[in-house]
């Protein structure tokens, strides 16, 4: 390991990420009752710009106003770049409750950002007496963000996850899709001709943007979660992406429809035959560590101390699941 120790961010279980619209009151209290991991009430994409300023003040209510159990509760402001964006960080602050948990700060490009941000929450901290420091959640959607992901994943002590936000980086990259999320029929390999037949292999083509974040977000000891996925109604194709994204290191994904809520906890949930294997490993090393030796054979397999570290990610994870 470097010399130089990684502070993680608060441990919170963050499988299922579910969007909730700020101008739709009706729907918070499902979504205080939902299984989702982590709620984040929107008052940006999914709020018309007439509705803004009531939208505000149903979130603002709506913080201590309802029961969220256990559930980390978050808000989305509009953007930096943006005339909403300060009124949203203040009168949230200054008037919704301690309950809040995280703000949720939508296509940063720059540290910066997230910098003006930290000193504004600050400022109204200190001021308004609160006794809790509200987290940031950061979504990287540009090709400015990704480019500077890494100078954005350590920009304050406040950030707690990035998240991708592949539609609005689908735009920046001006990439060739409608799609939210999900797979291309265009980003494919066709095999040789000379090979005979001619077989079409499907790609991600996301692999490098979630690639990069995840390391920018493992680096700075944040949490890296995959955004949306856009067509509701293919439960499967949402559980190939969430597949794909927790296989490169995101533990969690975003819900933008209730009934994603339970494949995200499914995918992003170590299964009972890996956590017993993690158990395994753990006592297969601590035995091997009382006779002196720094690796062991498990099932056929060699383990060593990398393997423990690995396991005890899982179990750490399965922990977290049975206490949540």
């Amino acid at each position: 390991m470097s010399f130089k120790i990684i502070e993680p961010a608060p441990a919170r279980l963050n499988r299922s990420e579910l969007a909730v619209p700020g101008s739709q009151p009706a729907l918070f209290e499902k979504a205080a009752r939902s299984a989702a991991d982590v709620v984040f009430l929107d008052l940006e994409d999914a709020v018309a710009p007439g509705d803004k300023a009531r939208a505000r003040e149903n979130v603002i209510a709506a913080v201590d106003g309802i029961d969220w159990g256990r559930k980390t509760l978050s808000v989305r402001i509009n953007g930096l770049d943006t005339h909403y964006m300060y009124r949203d960080v203040v009168d949230v602050l200054e008037q919704a409750g301690e309950r809040l948990d995280l703000i949720m700060i939508p296509k940063v490009g720059t540290p910066e950002d997230v910098y003006a941000l930290d000193m504004l929450a600050t400022q109204i901290e200190a001021a308004k007496g609160r006794k809790k420091r509200v987290g940031f959640e950061l979504i990287i959607e540009t090709a400015l963000g990704m480019q500077n992901v890494h100078a954005i994943a350590a920009a304050s002590r406040r950030n707690e996850s990035l998240h991708f936000g592949v539609a609005d980086y689908a735009a920046s990259t001006r990439a060739r899709t409608t799609n939210i999320g999900g797979a291309n029929p265009d980003y494919t390999v066709l095999t040789d001709a000379a090979e005979g037949g001619r077989a079409v292999h499907w790609g991600d083509m996301w692999h490098y943007a979630t690639a990069r974040l995840v390391v920018a977000a493992r680096a700075n000891g944040l949490r890296p979660v995959d955004g949306p996925f856009g067509d509701f109604s293919d439960p499967e194709g949402y559980r190939a992406a969430a597949r794909r994204a927790a296989a490169l290191g995101c533990e969690g994904k975003w819900a933008i429809h209730p009934s994603q809520v339970a494949l995200a906890n499914e995918v992003m949930s170590p299964s009972e035959v890996e956590i017993d294997k993690a158990r395994r490993i753990i006592a297969a090393m601590d035995e091997a560590a009382k006779a002196g030796k720094g690796a062991v054979s498990l099932d056929g397999r060699l383990i060593d101390y990398a393997s423990i570290r690995q396991a005890e990610v899982l179990v750490r994870k399965a922990g977290q699941i049975a206490g949540g």
